[in-house]
């Protein structure tokens, strides 16, 4: 009767079995732990609520390669500054909107969901919008009632969800702030919204002036 080798022996493999899974459990607790910081909101990648104050821009960042939020001067949405907790009241609402009503059977928000309508993350920061003047008002009276919108009369539209004016703007909130999240570049090559500022107009005494230098 030939012996087992060693290699082979059944109890060798159940100790290996509970060992790799023992310290493979280990390593995940790890790593939860140590992406925390980097997910949660106030974090490394991912901004507090009150970022919806501030203006947000995507540009590109030569020394990484890729696009990167830029957080600028004051903007307060619908024209009112919040503190932390009624940002986050406000986007937290917008985000239990965005799952009450399903968004995610057709968009994608951060790559996860459906691929039948566009990918929601930078949805903010659309150039279908327009103008950054008239975005805020265009978005909740998309949201409200988006089959008579023109940008929802070709292709793939979508359908009246009966969403109120209150639950539009938290929407609206919702997805200011997670345009502000670093996504690591991802989409990648979305071209964002024009947000400049329009430069000051030469004053009327001054311009014949400056017209008649040679």
């Amino acid at each position: 009767m030939s012996q087992t080798a060693w290699w082979a022996s059944e109890s060798l493999w159940r100790k290996s079995a509970i060992w790799v899974t023992g310290v493979s459990f280990i390593f995940l607790i790890y790593l939860t732990f140590d992406t925390l910081p980097y997910i949660k909101a106030g974090g490394t990648n991912v901004p507090g609520f009150s970022v919806i104050n501030k203006r947000i821009d995507y540009q590109y960042n030569e020394a990484k390669h890729r696009y990167l939020p830029v957080i600028g001067q004051d903007e307060p949405l619908f024209g009112k500054m919040l503190t932390e907790a009624e940002a986050e009241a406000l986007v937290s609402k917008g985000k239990l909107t965005t799952q009450a009503k399903n968004c995610m059977e057709c968009h994608t928000l951060l790559g996860n969901g459906a691929y039948y309508a566009p990918d929601l993350t930078k949805a903010w920061l659309d150039p279908a919008w327009g103008s950054k003047e008239t975005r805020e008002a265009d978005m909740v009276a998309f949201l409200m009632n988006p089959t008579d919108k023109l940008h929802n009369s070709i292709g793939r539209r979508m359908p009246n969800l009966g969403i109120t004016e209150e639950e539009a703007k938290a929407t609206v909130a919702f997805l200011k702030w997670m345009s502000a999240i670093n996504t690591m570049g991802f989409p990648h090559n979305f071209k964002p919204l024009d947000q400049s500022d329009a430069p000051a107009a030469v004053p009327a005494a001054t311009a014949p002036a400056a017209a008649a230098q040679p």
